[in-house]
């Protein structure tokens, strides 16, 4: 599973603080949120479909797959709007179908903004560390710990969870247990997954929280940090680059 998220070169994304990189996104899909200037739109969706395909450091291939469900969202939402949308000056009508001009141009922007959301989030989460943006949250943005380290915690626990549930599938199989088919089954299965795999979270988050205790961890102390996060050239580099793109893009609309 991890070989699918290790690029094949890492860009000078990469080298970008998280936190500052998630705080420009949020600020530019803010933008896209309350913009309705269609060609904007447009624009905004070109320049975060080069972000994430150019500059991620990802093959095509790879970026296609993971693309998909943007580029299937942006089909449905715009295709939704664009025969079911109202308007006053209709092109062509059918039924329940309905095509007018005001339709076609709130079908697009739907479409662009569905598009700018997915290539923005899906660049941001293939450039940045989970751990490392956590940490920068931490030192630039001062996150409180308790947060930024309850969220590290759970994404270490994830690999964990994924081995113990394989593991709880191969029991079962050596044992022969065999579910019933249809609903009947299903709830089986959840019976016989969740109750052993809630049981071991429960233990897992004991034996964490006798080892902060352990480790004298306090929630309001100052603390150091493992992994040191700056801002650096790159950073700056990074915000000049990204408003003038921005700007362009708002100026050849």
């Amino acid at each position: 599973m991890q070989e699918w998220f290790t690029p094949v070169k890492e860009t000078w994304l990469y080298r970008v603080n998280p936190a500052l990189k998630f705080a420009l996104f949020f600020i530019m899909l803010l933008v896209v949120l309350f913009n309705q200037n269609v060609s904007f739109t447009f624009n905004q969706m070109i320049l975060y479909g080069i972000i994430l395909y150019g500059f991620s450091g990802y093959s095509l291939k790879r970026l296609l797959l993971f693309s998909l469900p943007i580029i299937l969202s942006f089909f449905s939402s715009a295709i939704t709007m664009i025969l079911f949308g109202k308007g006053e000056t209709v092109w062509w009508s059918w039924g329940l179908i309905k095509i007018s001009e005001e339709s076609v141009n709130y079908g697009l922007l739907i479409g662009y903004k569905t598009a700018c959301f997915g290539f923005l989030g899906l660049a941001f989460i293939l450039t940045s560390r989970p751990i490392l943006f956590f940490y920068a949250l931490m030192q630039q943005f001062r996150l409180p710990s308790k947060y930024a380290y309850s969220f590290i915690a759970s994404i270490r626990m994830l690999p964990v969870i994924v081995d113990e549930l394989h593991t709880r599938s191969n029991a079962l199989k050596v044992r022969g247990v065999q579910f019933s088919k249809g609903a009947k089954g299903y709830f089986e299965r959840l019976r016989m997954y969740t109750v052993p795999l809630f049981a071991q979270s429960i233990r897992r988050a004991q034996r964490v929280a006798v080892a902060m205790e352990a480790k004298r961890y306090q929630m309001g102390a100052k603390r150091t940090y493992f992994y040191p996060t700056t801002y650096s050239k790159m950073d700056i580099a990074f915000v000049v680059i990204m408003t003038i793109s921005f700007v362009s893009a708002y100026l050849l609309a």
